[in-house]
């Protein structure tokens, strides 16, 4: 079986953009949507989070769901807290949705969506379900590893390699990514291991920063702040 590989030439992510914060999203939201998309991006970006994924559905009468995410790929309780104080106020004044409805805040979670480029290359390796906008010949849907990433002229091509039939080696399929309509992890137990081992890491480095950040020393006795 083929080595997953990423290959090594420049990604358009990376002569866009030298900031992780502004990686363009290939993948972008579905027609209701979008609108909303352009709205909240802004605000998540002052947070220093990144838009994921913005859906509409009519969950408990009308629910819009906000996937966001720091560059790294966490997010925490207390992240989504924020975001949700600092989108709130905005939409009440943009009022982009109809009907009233439940604003939720949420993690990409461990078998999340992939809408960039750098998503696509840190999957490399993992299980993926695609979903094509453009079908490939007659197919729309697709399961399979991720063996790479290439860009080919203006395209960029997804490596997928369909589950192996009868003992044999599973073929490959190059899939373009600006025709996808969808595409996301499949859970399995080697990216739950993952998950937890990344999420273990950025605590360490949360509570490291917190550790660094320089106090305020305390003013001596009878001393006057103004002095």
């Amino acid at each position: 079986m083929a080595e997953p590989r990423s290959v090594a030439s420049p990604s358009p992510a990376d002569e866009a953009t030298a900031n992780p914060l502004d990686e363009p999203r290939l993948l972008g939201d579905r027609s209701g949507a979008r609108r909303l998309g352009g709205i909240v991006a802004p605000v998540l970006r002052d947070l220093g989070f990144r838009l994921v994924r913005v859906k509409i559905s009519a969950a408990d009468g009308s629910t819009v769901q906000i996937m966001a995410e720091r560059p790294d790929g966490s997010m925490t309780i207390e992240d989504c807290e924020r975001a949700s104080l600092a989108l709130s106020p905005v939409l009440d004044l943009e009022d982009p949705v109809s009907q009233a409805y439940r604003l939720e805040i949420s993690s990409p979670g461990i078998d999340r969506p992939l809408v960039r480029l750098s998503d696509f290359e840190r999957a490399v390796g993992h299980e993926a379900r695609i979903e094509m906008a453009i079908p490939m010949g007659t197919r729309k849907r697709f399961r399979g590893l991720i063996e790479g990433v290439e860009a080919t002229g203006p395209r960029t091509l997804l490596r997928l390699r369909a589950p192996a039939r009868d003992g044999g080696e599973g073929e490959p399929i190059d899939l373009p990514i600006a025709d996808m309509e969808e595409a996301r992890l499949v859970l399995t137990d080697e990216l739950i291991r993952i998950a937890l081992r990344r999420e273990k890491s950025a605590k360490k480095e949360r509570k490291a920063g917190k550790a660094r950040a320089p106090r305020a020393r305390p003013l001596p006795a009878g001393a006057d702040a103004a002095d």
